[in-house]
């Protein structure tokens, strides 16, 4: 299975393509980056911007899963907005290409990765790091594929990611 994780944002968009075979102990990494707009661009500009990118990322992966956080409201309500408005941007791509729509909170998400919601950045970033297989920069597989190398908004990515891979495994067939 694939599922593309996202780290909704307008400024910075954290996007992951994490994979999982049958075969496979671990998710992979097979594609992160941290998506920028310029803050000179027009507003409606950059929302193009993301939109575009998340259709060629959708287009060129094809994930079976979008993953998505939800918003979390800050005491900037401008800036709440204007990601709520991106995050509208990104649900409808994934939308009209067919693709399940899984949607974690903060709390979902640490929990998910740590077993504790009140995790702080750097458990989290542990536990990603340590749950994830990804291939080393300068390794030939990372020259091929873009790999996580270390950004907060990719890992946020990788953790959203990594969360819908537990809440959407199948139970086993004794289970209650």
């Amino acid at each position: 299975m694939k599922i593309l994780g996202i780290d909704p944002g307008f400024e910075r968009l954290g996007i992951a393509v994490l994979e999982k075979n049958k075969s496979e102990k671990k998710e992979r990494v097979i594609f992160s980056e941290c998506f920028k707009t310029s803050a000179k661009l027009n507003f409606s500009l950059r929302l193009n911007l993301i939109g575009e990118e998340v259709k060629k990322i959708i287009k060129e992966h094809k994930p079976e899963v979008f993953a998505i956080e939800t918003l979390f409201l800050n005491t900037n309500q401008k800036t709440a907005m204007r990601v709520a408005e991106a995050r509208g941007v990104m649900v409808y791509e994934a939308s009209r290409a067919g693709i399940k729509i899984f949607e974690a909170s903060p709390l979902q998400i640490k929990i998910a990765t740590t077993g504790y919601g009140r995790a702080n950045k750097e458990q989290v970033k542990k536990m990603v790091e340590m749950l994830i297989n990804n291939p080393e920069r300068g390794s030939e597989e990372s020259q091929r594929k873009a790999a996580y190398d270390g950004s907060d908004d990719e890992l946020d990515a990788i953790a959203i990611a990594l969360t819908a891979f537990a809440h959407l495994k199948p139970k086993p067939a004794n289970f209650f």
